[in-house]
């Protein structure tokens, strides 16, 4: 059930990811839309709170977040043994 959980919490942040992204390389063409940086704004710090909330269930997400040593002692993929399967 856990893999499940950290998947659906991956897509959130994927989906927070991309619309950052996105709305990033629109200001590039279209820095005076004062609409899109405020939804920007507001999904940059979507994606930061859905990574602190990953991070807090799961463990670092990159060996950036964190520490070293925590990053090594979370669990690889194939040490779940739902994903042995």
């Amino acid at each position: 059930m856990m893999i499940r959980e950290r998947e659906k919490c991956l897509k959130s942040l994927s989906a927070a990811q991309f619309m950052v992204w996105e709305l990033h390389l629109y200001l590039d063409t279209h820095p005076n839309d004062t609409n899109a940086m405020l939804r920007l704004k507001k999904y940059a710090a979507q994606y930061q709170a859905l990574l602190a909330d990953f991070e807090a269930k799961f463990g670092p997400l990159t060996p950036h977040s964190g520490s070293g040593v925590a990053w090594l002692k979370n669990p690889w993929p194939w040490d779940i043994e739902e994903c042995a399967k």
